[in-house]
């Protein structure tokens, strides 16, 4: 019983440093309570299959926010995600092939596309194609297959051999998480693993997250952030913070939401 509340007051106090800090390394952890690595370790492991964080390699990570449906998402912080697409779509030039991923922030890219822009435009999300249907000078390639409700996309085999057909100039990932050591990561694996075909076939990547992506991770990997060639990100996220994506050679563009 004592064991047991001592381990109880120890994963407490675990969650107050990740939320704190923002990460725990076991090192770290097993020094102030003096105990061994092992015993953090599997401190983490239990937290983790608890749902309280993302164990990652020495430590763990905030669990990245969300998990909704796309459904539910596109009505979430709608001014937030807004300011971000102004941002974003500035990267969108005319002539370019862009691949929109699915994620409710890039549905808002693609409704901020400037009238009379001339791309082509490729996504495995019914709901940004619809989006940009209005625009009579984009060319649509929706990818087909099974509509996984949860993602808002296809991502399955069939979705991957027409992504595999593909070669854009830009791809707006989706991002359910993204940190400079665990990189880009997804709640979804066959989103992640669609998400990973995606990255390999683009010239470039864009990222726009709001602030509570960052320094986060969800359970499947992605490719690494230093895969980003643009990371668009809200103005309240610390010069710190952004540093370690900017030494990568990353460009981080901050946008204001407009009031």
């Amino acid at each position: 019983m004592q064991n047991d509340l001592l381990l109880r007051q120890r994963q407490t106090l675990i969650k107050d440093r990740l939320d704190a800090s923002g990460r725990v390394l076991a090192v770290d952890l097993a020094r102030e309570f003096g105990v061994s690595e092992d015993t953090i370790r599997r401190d983490l492991r239990e937290m983790a299959g608890a749902g309280l964080c993302e164990r990652v390699y020495g430590g763990a990570l905030p669990l990245a926010p969300g998990g909704a449906s796309l459904i539910r998402r596109v009505g979430e912080s709608s001014d937030r995600k807004r300011a971000l697409a102004l941002a974003a779509a500035s990267f969108v030039r005319n002539g370019m092939t862009v691949f929109f991923d699915a994620s409710s922030t890039n549905l808002a890219i693609a409704k901020a596309i400037p009238a009379g822009m001339r791309l082509t435009a490729v996504t495995n999300t019914p709901l940004i194609a619809a989006a940009l249907m209005d625009n009579p000078e984009i060319g649509i390639i929706l990818i087909g297959g099974r509509i996984d409700r949860q993602v808002g996309g296809s991502v399955g085999s069939g979705a991957q051999r027409e992504m595999a057909a593909l070669r854009p100039d830009l791809c707006i990932l989706g991002a359910c998480g993204i940190d400079a050591d665990a990189g880009i990561t997804a709640f979804d694996y066959e989103d992640a693993a669609f998400k990973r075909l995606a990255v390999q076939q683009s010239a470039a990547v864009l990222v726009a997250a709001t602030a509570d992506k960052i320094g986060t991770s969800a359970p499947h990997a992605v490719v690494p952030a230093k895969a980003c060639t643009t990371l668009v990100v809200e103005d309240e996220i610390s010069a710190i913070a952004l540093s370690v994506f900017r030494e990568m050679g990353i460009d981080v563009v901050t946008a204001k939401e407009k009031t």
